[in-house]
């Protein structure tokens, strides 16, 4: 397959020279759609049969692409066993903040690793506003250690959860310093 996304590509460079700047410019996003084609091929090997750093690497690189090919094989390692490899793919989901991550990252709330529930809640503060996402994020800012409450009040300020204000407020006071920064923080980032 690689042969032929190749022979594809240098049949359309000469066109890169076009007369019509459209056709270069058709041209050009052919090419790099074909060569992110490639890529992908090439990134999902390194993550079948990598060490755990490839995979790793494999991970950041499938979350860069991004697009619906790459959601698949991103929540395939958010529940695997391996924490690096989990903590790195709901990072990407993260990132991409595409609907089809939505379940399994809402499911790492429930991770034991806590820096992966953390990784979650960040994630989580992508997506679009939802009643269920808000109550499962609020229940963190209870959590009393320090990194989980710091993320969710952070979460919550980006989706606009104005309702929580007041128990972000009272973060302020939490003898954790990372909680009491992520507060003044979320409250500054959340809608008046």
């Amino acid at each position: 397959m690689k042969e032929l996304i190749r022979q594809r590509i240098n049949v359309l460079i000469p066109l890169l020279k076009d007369a019509d700047p459209d056709v270069r410019a058709t041209v050009a996003r052919s090419i790099e759609h074909l060569e992110v084609a490639c890529d992908i091929n090439e990134i999902l090997h390194s993550l079948k049969t990598g060490d755990t750093g490839t995979r790793i690497a494999a991970i950041h690189a499938l979350g860069k692409i991004g697009g619906e090919k790459v959601i698949a094989p991103l929540v395939y390692c958010a529940g695997r066993p391996e924490a690096d490899i989990r903590s790195a793919a709901v990072e990407m989901l993260g990132r991409l903040a595409e609907p089809a991550a939505l379940p399994v990252l809402i499911e790492r709330l429930d991770d034991q690793n806590t820096a992966i529930q953390a990784r979650a809640i960040t994630a989580l503060g992508n997506f679009p506003v939802s009643t269920t996402l808000i109550e499962r994020l609020r229940l963190f800012l209870k959590s009393y250690n320090g990194e989980l409450e710091a993320e969710a009040a952070i979460a919550l300020a980006r989706l606009g959860d104005t309702t929580s204000t007041e128990a972000i407020i009272t973060l302020l006071a939490s003898p954790h310093a990372s909680t009491r920064k992520a507060a003044a923080t979320a409250l500054s980032l959340m809608p008046f």
